[in-house]
């Protein structure tokens, strides 16, 4: 594994309009938006606040920050930052 690849934190941004405020229940799988995986946490960030700022008179459209190099490997304790949403 080169230098490069173990730096890499892979961060998948997505969204969609939620059932209610006060959960995460998406009204439609099927019509989630996948903004794209990225490779560390600044550019999911700005990819993410991207994507909110469009959605904003949506009260229901919600982005969310999936940290997947978390996933990937669960016991290399790697943190990058909060998610978003």
């Amino acid at each position: 594994m080169s230098a490069q690849t173990s730096n890499q934190l892979l961060h998948l941004v997505f969204g969609g309009e939620l059932e209610s405020l006060d959960g995460v229940t998406f009204r439609d799988v099927a019509a989630l938006d996948l903004v794209g995986i990225y490779p560390n946490y600044a550019s999911a960030h700005a990819a993410w606040k991207a994507k909110a700022q469009q959605s904003v008179d949506n009260a229901h459209m919600r982005y969310f920050i999936v940290h997947l190099h978390r996933l990937l490997d669960p016991d290399s304790g790697v943190t990058s930052g909060a998610s978003g949403n």
